[in-house]
């Protein structure tokens, strides 16, 4: 069996208790103030529990919640990027103490063993996390509307709710290291998406399999943006890529349970250390990583890894420039490689492939692979059908 890279932290956190634990912790759950989790908090205490937040077992205490907000590093001095916190409302939080149940369509999922509730800086936090104040920015919006009391302390899953979609590619960290190590891979290169594959993303996941054993594909299928591709159709693009243009035994497809932040340059950090996690040693870092709109730089999220000593992060970003199709050199290229000027490039912004599908027409196989583009279309067909009055 290959030795793999250690998760952050130096071990992976297992809060899924079974045996006489479980049962002394569900026979009490009824007595407990409960919450009622969303679908983003489930998705973190699913992070938290198989260990994907790694080293943390819990939601973020306020000493760790400054530190994170203010230094990007766990009170200890682990880098770490994004706050993971429980909020709830203020009449919630009154007089919570102890243990309390999580739950989840009213099924106890988890305890969480409270050790402080605390009030944070909202306003900082957005300024800090997501570069800006502006609700028109997803995270900061989502952050807005969330309880203004945080409850911080280790959890404890008891009924891990079973999952219902893409169950061939449910793959937790201990999952994924195993099939690692059975392969023999000791450079795993991981690809983080939360859209369809197109040409550009295809040439710089081909570009690291050359210098890496294998690659790791996975999703974001947690929460995301309305507008975003649903993940069953993102899902159904990869599969139907992989058939056709990948190395079968090269690749791993799994679903990464987390919820997009859309935090650009943090978000990229904290991507990578969740595929470090998962036994991935490097980690593809494109345009505008987690992005949205124009609140971030076009590579600003590559640049944030040089705040950081290579030993502190663990995972080796690969950092690619924006590609396209030239028709000169009859291949994908980037500024770096490609001395022809943009005329001689095809590329079309998000809007026009949109457009394109939605049309019925698919665009160019030097944007998008046909067999992808089907699977868009499809999609939009039958959304367009289900909507219509």
């Amino acid at each position: 069996m290959t030795q793999l890279i250690a998760p952050h932290g130096g071990t992976l956190v297992n809060r899924i208790v079974d045996g006489k634990e479980r049962e002394a912790l569900l026979a009490t759950a009824s007595k407990r103030p409960a919450i009622e989790l969303d679908a983003w908090g489930l998705s973190d205490v699913e992070m938290l529990a198989i260990g994907g937040f790694s080293p943390l077992e819990g939601f973020l205490t306020k000493r760790d919640y400054e530190s994170v907000v203010t230094s990007r590093r766990l009170s200890g001095g682990l880098v770490w990027t994004i706050p993971v916190a429980l909020a709830v409302s203020a009449e919630q939080a009154k007089g919570l103490s102890g243990d309390v149940a999580l739950t989840a369509n009213g099924a106890v999922v988890a305890i969480l063993h409270l050790e402080e509730t605390y009030r944070p800086d909202k306003t900082r936090e957005a300024q800090e996390v997501f570069r800006t104040t502006d609700l028109s920015h997803p995270g900061v919006a989502r952050l807005r509307s969330t309880g203004e009391v945080y409850l911080g302390g280790r959890i404890s899953v008891v009924n891990r709710p079973k999952a219902a979609t893409f169950l061939p590619h449910r793959l937790d960290p201990k999952d994924t290291r195993r099939v690692f190590s059975e392969r023999g891979w000791r450079r795993i290169v991981a690809f983080q998406t939360r859209n369809p594959i197109h040409r550009a993303h295809e040439y710089l996941q081909k570009c690291a399999l050359e210098m890496c054993d294998g690659m790791l594909l996975h999703p974001i299928v947690g929460e995301t943006k309305g507008d975003d591709v649903p993940a069953e159709v993102r899902m159904k693009s990869y599969e139907a890529l992989l058939a056709n243009y990948y190395p079968k035994d090269r690749v791993v497809l799994a679903v990464n349970p987390a919820s997009m932040r859309y935090a650009g340059p943090r978000e990229a950090v904290f991507h990578a250390l969740i595929r470090k996690n998962y036994g991935c040693t490097h980690f593809i870092v494109g345009r505008d990583h987690a992005g949205v709109g124009t609140f971030y730089g076009t590579y600003d999220a590559q640049r944030i890894f040089d705040d950081f000593a290579p030993a502190e992060i663990g995972i080796l970003p690969l950092c690619f420039e924006n590609t396209v199709y030239c028709t000169v050199c009859g291949s994908m290229v980037s500024s770096k490689t490609c001395p022809h000027p943009p005329g001689r490039h095809i590329s079309l912004s998000g809007t026009k492939v949109r457009e394109l599908l939605q049309a019925g027409t698919p665009p160019p196989p030097e944007v998008s692979r046909p067999e992808v583009a089907a699977v868009l279309i499809e999609a939009m067909r039958t959304r367009s059908t289900v909507h219509s009055p």
